[in-house]
């Protein structure tokens, strides 16, 4: 895909990874609508970051797991540009608790996030698909976890969702060929605040440096770092549809 005015969703795109992914995409011309739901002065500065690149951005708030708010953010993409073409599913939530602990989870727990993080992708792809398959050459993007392929994360219910999100690209990809190609992104850890607002400064070193004895390279991934990949899926892979690719550092293979 040619990115140069494109037009792309992104979702959870006030911070992080979500973030990291407006930005680059609108460093290489791409139009991108800058989706939030809480992180409003973030998606601000992402907006701001997109325009200063020589883009278009438009800011739209959204709770991915409304379906009706998935609907007006594609019809806001639609009503400014007229197209669609790639769609980042990035937004995300999760309740940290160990796995031991199985009365730390309850139903409503595992509903709140597959509501996002399952639930909210289908919603955002079947609002978007439409236009996308008359634009032809489209992709879609999930940002995903290694979470979802190794069974270890912040909590069951989070490792469960990201599960679900894998198996739901695979059978997606069979159903929206060829029009559009679409892939899962798994970070291992990532340097946000995700991880780092459970910790003080000390005890979130310490938590990183412990991460990096685990995996081959050494190191926690950086949005940027999660995004190149989730680009590239986009820009490039034409012939690459139903894949998990995993961006962790190693960390799937241990270090022997």
């Amino acid at each position: 895909m040619n990115l140069e005015n494109a037009v792309c969703i992104v979702t959870g795109a006030g911070t992080g990874v979500g973030a990291a992914c407006a930005s680059q995409l609108a460093a290489k011309g791409c139009r991108v609508l800058v989706n939030y739901s809480r992180s409003e002065d973030g998606a601000r500065r992402v907006v701001d970051q997109c325009v200063a690149a020589g883009s278009d951005a438009l800011l739209v708030k959204g709770d991915v797991s409304n379906d009706a708010d998935c609907r007006a953010l594609a019809e806001a993409a639609l009503d400014k540009w007229g197209q669609i073409d790639a769609l980042i599913n990035n937004a995300g939530i999760t309740k940290f608790a160990r796995a031991s602990d199985l009365g730390a989870l309850g139903a409503e727990d595992f509903q709140n996030l597959y509501a996002v993080n399952v639930i909210g992708p289908y919603q955002m792809i079947r609002a978007c698909v439409p236009a996308m398959k008359r634009r032809g050459n489209a992709a879609i993007v999930n940002i995903s976890s290694i979470s979802g392929v190794r069974g270890f994360g912040s909590s069951t219910a989070y490792i469960a969702s990201k599960g679900a999100l894998n198996a739901m690209t695979l059978s997606l990809a069979r159903a929206l060929g060829p029009q559009i190609r679409i892939n899962a992104v798994c970070p291992g850890l990532v340097d946000t605040r995700w991880h780092s607002s459970r910790f003080n400064e000390k005890d979130y070193a310490k938590f990183k440096a412990n991460y990096a004895k685990t995996v081959p390279l050494e190191k926690a991934a950086s949005p940027d770092d999660v995004a190149e990949v989730a680009v590239w899926m986009l820009e490039g892979a034409a012939q690459v549809t139903g894949e998990t690719i995993l961006v962790d550092g190693g960390l799937h293979l241990g270090k022997g």
